[in-house]
């Protein structure tokens, strides 16, 4: 077991230590040199070939991370910086693939302020999160709407439609309502087609950007069965793909299992996730989805104090994702939130580690011995002089040299195992 997450060090120190890992990073991502002003403007696009991403023709492997409020930052000159450090911090340690909002739907700095007007000033902040991903050869995966409150989400959207006079019974008619349908169309619309006032290119346009998510942990309880949100991703998804479709989609569940596979439903982490309206198997099969969603959350999924329960929760939760990916939806998956908050008493706070590299490791096990791709990004890196924004999952790599030198680590085993041969077959497959 490794170290603290949060271990007593000279910040400096370990800043230094970043610095010199991002040569070392830039050696891993670009052969045996950095990303010249050319390679910088040529670099494709990340694309899905059967179970796996790739770009140019090679294989892609996602290894990264969340930092959700990157736009409000970038929107405010005084906190800018801030989106250029955790981007840098990212790629000294060998991270590939950022997820972020590209929404915030009406209060303090909003992107969105009400239907079909939009904060410009915000904007040229997401513009500035693009270009400085590419700036350090970053990927994006960019979320457009949110399950919960936080961030406005599908709440503030049916808050509209009320003051709009329609008659709305509860949040979950954000699926179902055409007018708030209309509404979200309008602003995903707008995202897509923008063009970057630092780089000049269209959204639709950059690869910087890997994917597109529909929202963030989608739930509808009330309809299990799940009919409600599988028609929303379905017509979704179609007009995503209308606009832009190139650039990868996927549609941000958690993974629960649902009544398509009653089988199943006996590995979820509790009985309410298969009556939340979502369905792991039927989800996925919606045309236009590109590769599967999964999130890893034991701590606040499973009652049991037991470590070691929620280690083994997180093996079995994870194989059986990946094995359904290669085997019944035929795409990659990926993982694209895992993390433990430090502030839950029930773990010691070495845990964290612990779990991070339960997580990593699982992940290359299987790479091991499955044809799939994908990868997964920790929740959530922050940089430092952030740490008021933490909820208790934020790692600052400055304080946490034992977590830094762990993604670090994984980074080269990833390209190990690249070389090897071991992330499935080296000649990127056939479109299923």
């Amino acid at each position: 077991m490794m170290g603290s997450v949060r271990v007593g060090t000279n910040a400096g120190s370990v800043r230094s230590v970043l610095i010199a890992l991002a040569w070392a990073a830039a050696l891993i991502r670009y052969g045996a040199h950095a990303m010249s002003g050319t390679e910088a403007e040529e670099w494709g696009a990340v694309e899905r070939r059967g179970t796996h991403f790739v770009v140019q023709g090679r294989p892609f492997l996602v290894h990264g991370f969340n930092t959700y409020w990157l736009m409000v930052f970038a929107a405010d000159p005084a906190t800018r910086c801030k989106v250029s450090d955790v981007f840098k911090d990212a790629a000294a340690a060998g991270l590939t693939v950022c997820r972020t909002w590209a929404f915030n739907d009406g209060g303090w700095r909003a992107l969105q302020i009400s239907p079909f007007v939009y904060d410009e000033e915000v904007f040229k902040g997401l513009d500035f999160v693009v270009s400085e991903a590419r700036t350090n050869g970053m990927r994006l995966m960019l979320s457009l709407c949110n399950n919960w409150e936080d961030y406005g989400g599908k709440a503030q959207y049916v808050r509209w439609g009320k003051e709009a006079g329609v008659d709305l019974s509860g949040d979950d008619d954000f699926f179902s309502d055409p007018t708030v349908k209309s509404y979200y169309k309008a602003f995903v619309k707008t995202v897509i087609t923008r063009v970057n006032t630092f780089t000049n290119v269209a959204y639709k346009d950059d690869p910087t950007i890997m994917a597109w998510e529909l929202i963030n942990e989608p739930r509808c309880p009330s309809d299990p069965s799940g009919d409600t949100l599988q028609a929303w991703f379905e017509e979704m998804a179609a007009y995503v793909k209308s606009i832009d479709p190139t650039h990868l989609l996927e549609i941000g569940v958690e993974g629960f299992y649902g009544p398509s596979t009653p089988e199943r439903l006996q590995l979820n982490p509790n009985t309410c996730a298969g009556e939340e309206g979502t369905d792991f198997i039927r989800n996925h099969q919606v045309a236009g989805v590109d590769f599967a969603s999964v999130h890893v959350y034991s701590d606040t999924w499973l009652p049991d104090p037991d470590s070691n329960a929620h280690l083994q929760f997180v093996r079995d939760w994870m194989h059986q994702h990946m094995d359904d990916a290669e085997k019944l939806l035929g795409m990659p998956v990926v993982f694209g939130e895992f993390g433990v908050s430090i502030k839950d008493e029930r773990f010691e706070s070495r845990f964290r580690e612990t779990f991070m590299e339960t997580v990593y490791n699982t992940l290359l096990s299987s790479r091991m011995r499955r044809d799939v791709g994908g990868g997964c990004l920790v929740w959530q890196l922050f940089p430092e002089g952030t740490e008021h924004m933490d909820d208790g999952y934020a790692v600052v790599l400055a304080e946490s040299p034992s977590t830094l030198h762990m993604l670090s680590q994984h980074s080269r085993n990833l390209q190990t195992h690249h070389s090897k041969g071991s992330c499935g077959s080296s000649e990127p497959h056939e479109e299923l």
